[in-house]
């Protein structure tokens, strides 16, 4: 039986379908907008390789869109019937359990098929890759740690996927509050491995973390190199600078990065929507205007208002509607995560229910000017917004926006408690937002006193 280039017994019986099928994973690891290519050719030639078809079905699955369930369907048929011809290892197996899991609406159990096979064979990067991956659309940072630890040890220095485990173990890092660590590992990644994005962009959070907006921007720059080469995970990489430059001020860079880089294509993956969404809400909170420019993910989120599933895109998709003042469709959005929660027979229905039902009535609330209400149901999602899954910097902007709703209803002691407690998740660290927001308090509070009206009045 032949090996890929990770040691891992493969059911491919053709040297350059192995070959096909390693420059597939190397891809996958990368983000690189390659992988299709390289998965067309190996299921072109070897039809009958199931764990083929259960990667396709699973990245299918990956992108939260609706449509793309019957082509993930129709990858786990295909995946069934290779099987059905007994090529399969117990291995290949365990990925097309995975498919069959999520597609049943438990993204949990697919995530336990992927410790399944790590549990025998450690050194699999495709499966370490797929379990992180899951665990991060599930907001499971301390799953994503404990796994890369698991494996660790089995990675030696001159295991192909070296570079990129340790750059899944820096943002696993970071997401459980270990900087320090992180950064270490993540810059130990891309130094090991160029081409890591996904240790690159754990650096990047790690100084967006500790409020290091210089450094942060003097690591991005000049290493464009290393996401140049992805697909649209390469806009996520410039959504991060154009934090950093939002953090120290920069607004004008801000607006060009975005016409520019995140939002040029106008693409309509949930992904890149909650790049574009999240930060023009952050800049209008900051009271820039930014113009017309949330009229076209406006108009892609009206589309997407049945869609259901996730509810970290449904919540993006709000934020568009707002943005765009299509009233209408953020209604029908409300009103249906309001029914798949009410369901909740699915795991992503189950977040619907919560935290989605209260974030989303926080967001309505909030676009209608409503911001005791707003704040009120946005306090209540915040103590379980880690189930909407994403990263720490990418549910920030709802954090923003409950602590805004709260001072401008006065209600600045509840506002100052969520400060206290982002910062102190931040080590102690104070960035441009958070200075602003207790300069704004502390003002407020002032003019309170001295009779003149508040905020929201």
């Amino acid at each position: 039986m032949k090996s890929d280039l990770f040691g891992n017994d493969v059911s491919l019986t053709s040297d350059a379908h192995v070959a096909s099928w390693d420059a597939l994973q190397l891809a996958f690891l990368a983000h690189g907008a390659s992988a299709p290519t390289h998965l067309g050719a190996v299921l072109e030639g070897a039809p009958d390789f199931a764990m083929a078809h259960a990667l396709k079905g699973l990245f299918c699955v990956m992108l939260g869109r609706t449509e793309m369930t019957a082509t993930a369907r129709e990858a786990q048929a295909a995946a069934h019937k290779a099987m059905a011809t007994g090529l399969a290892t117990p291995r290949e197996r365990l990925f097309v359990d995975a498919l069959d899991h999520w597609l049943a609406g438990q993204p949990v159990l697919a995530i336990n098929a992927m410790e399944e096979v790590l549990k025998h064979n450690p050194q699999d990067s495709a499966a370490m890759k797929i379990s992180h991956a899951i665990r991060f659309i599930l907001g499971d940072a301390a799953g994503m740690r404990q796994s890369i630890e698991r494996v660790l040890p089995s990675y030696g220095a001159d295991h192909a996927g070296l570079g990129y485990l340790k750059g899944c173990y820096a943002f696993a890092l970071e997401e459980t509050g270990d900087y320090a660590l992180a950064e270490k590992i993540g810059r130990e990644a891309v130094e090991h491995t160029p081409n890591d994005a996904w240790g690159l962009h754990a650096v990047a959070h790690v100084y967006d973390m500790t409020a290091n907006s210089a450094a942060g921007l003097n690591w991005l720059t000049g290493r464009e190199a290393a996401w140049a080469h992805c697909n649209n995970f390469r806009y996520h990489v410039w959504w991060h600078k154009a934090l950093m430059h939002l953090d120290a001020g920069q607004v004008d860079e801000v607006l060009a990065l975005y016409d520019t880089e995140i939002r040029k294509d106008h693409t309509d993956d949930y992904r890149d929507i909650s790049n574009g969404a999240s930060l023009l809400m952050r800049l209008e909170l900051d009271g820039v205007d930014v113009g017309h420019r949330w009229e076209e993910m406006a108009s892609i989120s009206e589309a997407r208002t049945e869609d259901g599933c996730l509810i970290f895109a449904d919540l993006h998709y709000l934020l568009a509607l707002m943005g765009g003042n299509r009233d209408a469709a953020l209604g029908r959005l409300v009103g249906r995560i309001h029914e798949d929660a009410k369901a909740s027979q699915t795991e992503a229905q189950m977040r619907m229910a919560n935290p989605g039902m209260a974030a989303a009535d926080g967001l309505e609330a909030f676009g209608e000017g409503d911001y005791k209400s707003a704040f009120l149901n946005l306090a209540q999602a915040r103590r379980h917004m880690q189930g909407a899954g994403g990263s720490h910097a990418q549910r920030d902007v709802f954090e923003r926006m409950t602590i805004d709703a709260g001072i401008r209803a006065g209600l600045f002691d509840d506002a100052r408690d969520i400060l206290d407690d982002r910062k102190t998740r931040r080590d102690g660290h104070e960035d441009g937002y958070a200075a602003a927001r207790y300069q704004m308090i502390a003002d407020f509070q002032h003019n309170a006193e001295q009779g003149l009206r508040l905020p929201a009045e």
